[in-house]
């Protein structure tokens, strides 16, 4: 980052506006699971590096566990300008990064990049994506904050109108080098899967619980629904299958750090090295087909979505972080010593459709 930028970095405020009615999705999309987290939360985590972020809501109760300062309309049914106000009235900067609470792609070195036209001959700094504006990523100085007000009270609530009013700076995305997706939002349940596409998640439990079982019954019920699957294992004892002498075995004690094994209709490869689950998932994001879901057997104590199974013979507690879980598979646990959906070992398709809700793909 040269000297201006960086500058520019400590100067900016960010605003995320997130006091939308999401008619379309039907819930708040905000608060969409979204690779281990929600929208709101990976927007903000991506942004941190800026010295001041406010939420903006219409409403109190959503957005204060997130530990931000969060302002709330006084205008009401007014749209994203009254955020836009309410934002750059309570931000301590001149200038403010907006965005929406659904862009789940958007990144700081694009606000580093919006950041490098700012000077004194303009107050708005819009990204334009070939023939759209895009009015929530982008930099607005504190000085329109007159105009808003004044189309506040002419009930003119369209963005636009403020790039009518005040010097505007449009800079085309195409010039950059980022892809579109960075200023996408969600608006409905078949863009928010496409987002979110790979859908991962865990079923934990003990050894012998049944995991692979039900892993491989869950397999079957997406492909019937026409989903795509990869699954990763995770073995805590570090023993795999490499038969001693096979081709692959000697390769490996040879040093070789990757071997693979192929034929016409299939290959399989073998690292000597260790993989985390996200550098997997960032491997099966990267392919050309992408998988649709991504099962990761194991896991219990971390913070992917998971099903826990809990079988009385091998363990009768729940040993998952409840806020975690998608749902329990028991033949010990009841509905009412737990706070999330219960379901009987053999109830696939119950199982199935409690995750395909939890994603939100029950429609899709």
């Amino acid at each position: 980052m040269n000297a201006n930028i960086e500058s520019q970095t400590r100067a900016l405020s960010v605003g995320i506006l997130a006091g939308g009615k999401s008619s379309r999705m039907g819930k708040n999309k905000a608060l969409l699971k979204f690779e281990n987290s929600t929208v709101i939360e990976r927007t903000i985590k991506e942004l941190r590096v800026y010295p001041e972020i406010l939420i903006s809501a219409a409403v109190r109760g959503e957005y204060e566990r997130f530990g931000l300062p969060v302002v709330y309309d006084e205008n009401s049914d007014t749209g994203p300008i009254e955020g836009i106000r309410r934002v750059l009235t309570e931000a301590e900067n001149e200038y403010v990064f907006i965005c929406a609470a659904d862009m789940p792609f958007v990144k700081k070195e694009l606000v580093d990049f919006i950041a490098q036209f700012i000077c004194s001959d303009y107050d708005c700094y819009v990204i334009t994506d070939e023939e759209h504006m895009q009015p929530l990523c982008a930099v607005y100085s504190k000085a329109v904050l007159p105009v808003i007000d004044s189309l506040i009270a002419q009930g003119k609530y369209r963005l636009r109108e403020i790039f009518r009013a005040c010097p505007t700076k449009y800079i085309p995305l195409e010039y950059s080098r980022f892809e579109k997706k960075v200023v996408k939002n969600i608006n409905t349940k078949e863009e928010y899967f496409e987002a979110i596409k790979p859908v991962v998640f865990c079923v934990s439990g003990y050894s012998d619980s049944g995991k692979t079982w039900l892993i491989s019954k869950l397999i079957n019920e997406f492909i019937r629904d026409g989903y795509s699957c990869a699954v990763l294992k995770h073995d805590g004892h570090d023993v795999f299958s490499d038969l001693p002498d096979s081709d692959t075995d000697i390769f490996t004690r040879s040093g070789a750090l990757c071997s693979a094994v192929f034929s016409d209709t299939r290959y399989s490869m073998h690292f000597s090295e260790s993989i985390s689950p996200e550098e997997f998932i960032g491997m099966m994001r990267s392919r050309s087909v992408p998988p649709d879901v991504i099962i990761i057997e194991g896991l219990k104590g971390s913070a992917y979505p998971k099903v826990e199974i809990v079988m009385k013979d091998i363990c009768e507690k729940s040993v998952c972080d409840v806020n975690t879980l998608i749902c329990t598979v028991t033949d010990c646990i009841s509905p009412e010593e737990i706070s999330c959906p219960v379901f009987g070992r053999d109830d696939i398709r119950s199982i199935f459709m409690c995750i395909k809700e939890y994603f939100g793909m029950e429609h899709i």
